[in-house]
């Protein structure tokens, strides 16, 4: 899954990594550069055949709607596939998916992506609507049960997700998961889907078009948006401040004559810090984009419920 290892020869004195600890994550030893994104990517992953299927289903739903003369949005396409699923392949189908156990700012662009960004641009492609809208009457009759289910109203409720959002990073990156995810492949695969379901179920919920039970109004949305900005400057200063390296010996082991562990590690809070106030920041002109939309939409729906009162008291009046 990852890249080939590539250590230098030398005398035996002279490695100091346990070998153990190496092939634990399969870390990229070589030096990083923006060539290696491209020449290390590889598709020999179970996520790279999620992405496919997913995209392929989608496709597939689009087409079906067409060949019944229905409409679907383009601009839902394009943000489902390419910043929704081309976000999530390029931060672990690329080069920096080969180098995520290597360098820890490497790790947190991939925190970011998968986190905060790929789930908006997923949302906003309102998969679930275009299920509802191919799928026949059985099958969504299933998917409704699933939406209105007890379980779906806990984990789409605000307030639920916005914890998890929160919480998680800091139970992460203190304590000795993180670690074990450098160590341990599977927990390493675990971890990114960790972060985009986590992220989905923040994000849903605010921009989302899919119809959720227990939806917020824009108000409450933006407000809850708000509140997440203080947690990615808090956990971001954290790390660039901390006196520890995450990871343990991990990232020294590596002895790496190109990078300072140090020096990654607070380039790896500055990602988080600057990140996540652009995403929190980007998230709430969509919300306000949102609001604005539904205002006028309601506007001209009292128009027209308007309209036609006065028609029919006209008709009254001529009649009488």
């Amino acid at each position: 899954m990852k890249s080939v290892l590539h250590v230098d020869p030398g005398p035996a004195s002279a490695v100091p990594p346990a070998p153990d600890v190496l092939a634990g994550g399969g870390a990229e030893t070589t030096p990083f550069t923006i060539s290696t994104i491209f020449t290390h990517a590889t598709l020999n992953s179970w996520l790279a055949v999620g992405l496919v299927l997913a995209a392929g289903c989608y496709l597939y739903g689009v087409h079906r709607l067409r060949l019944r003369g229905h409409r679907w949005p383009p601009l839902r396409t394009v943000l489902f596939l390419g910043p929704g699923l081309g976000g999530i392949a390029a931060v672990t189908l690329t080069g920096l998916g080969a180098y995520d156990t290597t360098l820890l700012s490497v790790h947190m662009v991939q925190h970011m992506v998968l986190s905060m960004v790929a789930p908006i641009f997923l949302a906003l492609g309102a998969p679930v609507t275009l299920a509802l809208r191919t799928l026949g009457k059985a099958p969504r009759r299933r998917v409704l049960a699933v939406l209105h289910s007890r379980v779906a109203k806990v984990v789409t409720f605000p307030l639920f997700a916005y914890a998890l959002f929160v919480v998680n990073p800091f139970v992460l990156y203190f304590s000795g998961i993180y670690r074990w995810t450098l160590e341990n492949p599977l927990g390493h695969e675990l971890v990114h889907a960790h972060f985009i379901l986590t992220g989905c179920l923040f994000f849903w919920p605010l921009v989302g078009l899919d119809p959720l039970p227990g939806r917020w109004p824009y108000p409450a949305r933006a407000l809850l948006m708000v509140l997440s900005v203080p947690f990615h400057t808090v956990l971001g200063l954290t790390v660039m401040q901390s006196t520890t390296l995450f990871g343990g010996d991990w990232y020294p082991s590596l002895a790496l004559g190109w990078a300072d562990p140090w020096s990654d590690q607070k380039a790896a809070g500055g990602i988080l810090w600057a990140g996540g106030e652009f995403v929190s920041v980007t998230m709430l002109g969509v919300l306000v984009m949102q609001w604005v939309r539904q205002s006028e939409r309601e506007a001209r729906r009292v128009d027209r419920e308007l309209d036609r009162q006065e028609a029919r008291e006209r008709a009254a009046g001529t009649s009488v």
